[in-house]
């Protein structure tokens, strides 16, 4: 026989305060994540402690040019307000990147965005976020941190993005990057963190060479 644990009302007080301490603990570390310096949460994720977090592999996946999936139509507001769809990115390589600011594998990954979105300027290469978790402002501090400057999607209240590329990343794998060629179908996928600069690169380039 299994016996229930009983708790009386002192009891009680005290385990809903002991979760009080616990909830302002928490959100004191977010908190201090997100204030950038030496951002707690991504190092802790490059020592390979991420305290619970799972993510993907970076398991990296290329479409055969005769095996892509269908173009991936979609559209969501950016945080500035603005609307956005797979039209508005028509005619060019699209780098989606799905995240969320405290998600500690994504802020490892925000400087490799960073860099090699910078690298393709100038060309037929546009970059956007798809965040899965925050509001506007959290976003918009995220990318003032690390210094992005291509938009996000919010997709946080209709998930309407997050479904629309379901059948090529797992829902709940974050971060993820899906590389769509020029005419919207998906060339690469990588589900987790992006595994190295130049395995990035090359895939955006690769992208590039089956669309021209």
């Amino acid at each position: 026989m299994t016996r229930r644990a009983t708790t009386g009302r002192a009891g009680r007080r005290g385990l809903q305060a002991a979760a009080s301490v616990v909830a302002a603990v928490i959100l004191a570390a977010g908190l201090t994540a997100c204030t950038g310096g030496n951002d707690d949460l991504a190092n802790q994720y490059r020592a390979g402690d991420s305290k619970g977090y799972i993510a993907g592999d970076s398991t990296v996946h290329e479409y055969k040019a005769g095996d892509q999936p269908p173009a991936i139509s979609y559209s969501g507001t950016l945080d500035d307000g603005k609307t956005v769809s797979n039209k508005t990115y028509s005619g060019k390589v699209t780098v989606v990147n799905f995240w969320w600011a405290q998600c500690a594998p994504c802020r490892a990954e925000a400087p490799v965005l960073k860099k090699v979105d910078a690298q393709f300027a100038g060309q037929d290469v546009a970059f956007l976020g798809v965040n899965v978790y925050d509001q506007a402002a959290t976003a918009q501090s995220f990318a003032k941190e690390f210094g992005i400057t291509y938009p996000s999607i919010m997709d946080v209240d209709t998930k309407s993005v997050t479904a629309a590329f379901a059948s090529i990343v797992p829902l709940s794998a974050t971060p993820s990057t899906v590389i769509l060629g020029k005419d919207g179908r998906p060339t690469a996928r990588i589900i987790g963190p992006i595994p190295d600069e130049s395995i990035f690169a090359s895939l955006i380039k690769t992208a590039l060479g089956e669309a021209s």
